[in-house]
């Protein structure tokens, strides 16, 4: 997908992985109980064609992992590069995966957002997602990394 602002948004290749995995990073978005590479690894083994980036002159700006279960649509790694964060390219890649799960009958998305991210929570309730208050986040660990 290409516009007048010169980005294009297509699937993460394997090439991808060390300039995604810096952007993650300078958006805050790693753990140390996370490990970035095997979270790309996992996502290239269940529905690749939902894990994208977004590029500005070659140069990758942006990235989303989404997956569908049949139930729901859930969001992961959602970043921006600071330079281009305030200037429509996070709502542009958010409406472009949105589209995708619809159209793969995707009735409601789900994501998370830490607590004390409280810009991010502003971004996205500039583009309608809503606060769910009533909800905990349960976990459990299956797999070290």
């Amino acid at each position: 997908m290409k516009n007048e602002l010169n980005y294009s948004i297509r699937p993460f290749k394997i090439d991808d992985q060390e300039e995604v995995i810096a952007l993650w990073k300078l958006c805050r978005l790693t753990r140390p109980w996370n490990n970035p590479v095997k979270d790309i690894e996992r996502k290239l083994d269940i529905q690749s064609d939902m894990f994208l980036v977004m590029e500005v002159d070659k140069h990758i700006i942006g990235s989303v992992m989404a997956a569908y279960d049949g139930h729901r649509g859930m969001i992961n790694y959602l970043a921006v590069h600071p330079l281009y964060q305030k200037k429509g390219f996070g709502k542009i890649i958010m409406s472009y995966v949105e589209q995708k799960l619809l159209e793969k009958g995707c009735p409601k998305i789900n994501l998370l957002v830490r607590a004390d991210n409280l810009t991010v929570k502003e971004f996205y309730k500039n583009i309608d997602y809503i606060e769910q208050e009533d909800v905990k986040v349960f976990g459990k660990r299956l797999i070290s990394d």
